[in-house]
């Protein structure tokens, strides 16, 4: 293995790898629990009677709009001086988590949204005219009838977060991003990047097969 890729050193490789996984899998649970009740809420303030619920609604999407639509690369140094005040640095894996989590919510929420809407309109009917609550129709109907799409959001948002791992490591997060640009293109030394890059490809595939499969368990259709 030295002989194919003499300027890697493992024991860091693995340390990179560590950090790429710390952000995303942090990052992924904020975004789960985020995306949801975001998600929720645009599909429950949707078309509803009411300016209250309206102003709910629209102030809720733009601001999905605005942070989805807002590159990562640039999303992470805007909110610079807020990682600042929350973690108390700006580099480092942990400075990380605030930008991938805030840019992976709103894209996360509007596919919850539209897995909500999916949701056939006769199986909320009946179970109202039996006398459900709001909350047990969003943990009764809802969020299982929506279950395998909700799934299969959270395993394309989490391939996703990869990537914005490999992004933030650019500027200084840490990760297989820091290894692949500054340890390898930097320095001059492509087979470090070459085998970052392969982590990060094995982190993917992980993270589809794992989706792949929970969403096959949840489907009970």
């Amino acid at each position: 293995m030295k002989e194919i890729f003499p300027d890697v050193d493992w024991q860091l490789m693995w340390s990179y790898t560590e950090e790429t996984l710390y952000m995303t899998l942090y990052s992924l649970v904020a975004v789960f629990v985020l995306g949801i009740l975001l998600g929720l809420l645009l599909f429950l303030t949707n078309r509803k009677e009411g300016l209250p619920a309206k102003i709910l609604y629209w102030i809720t999407a733009i601001l999905v709009n605005v942070f989805r639509s807002i590159p990562f690369i640039i999303l992470i140094v805007l909110l610079l001086p807020m990682t600042k005040t929350l973690v108390g640095t700006i580099i480092g894996p942990k400075a990380a988590l605030p930008a991938l989590i805030i840019s992976a919510a709103p894209f996360y929420a509007r596919m919850v949204e539209i897995a909500f809407r999916e949701v056939d309109k006769g199986v909320i009917e009946a179970a109202k005219s039996m006398g459900a609550n709001l909350f047990t129709i969003i943990g009764k109907v809802l969020i299982p009838e929506a279950l395998p799409a909700i799934v299969s959001g959270i395993t394309v948002t989490a391939i996703s977060l990869v990537g914005f791992t490999a992004m933030a490591g650019v500027i200084g997060a840490g990760g297989l991003g820091n290894a692949a640009y500054l340890e390898g293109f930097q320095r001059n030394q492509p087979d470090v990047t070459i085998v970052a890059t392969i982590i990060i490809l094995i982190i993917v595939f992980i993270f589809q097969i794992i989706g792949d499969l929970l969403t096959k368990a949840v489907d009970k259709r």
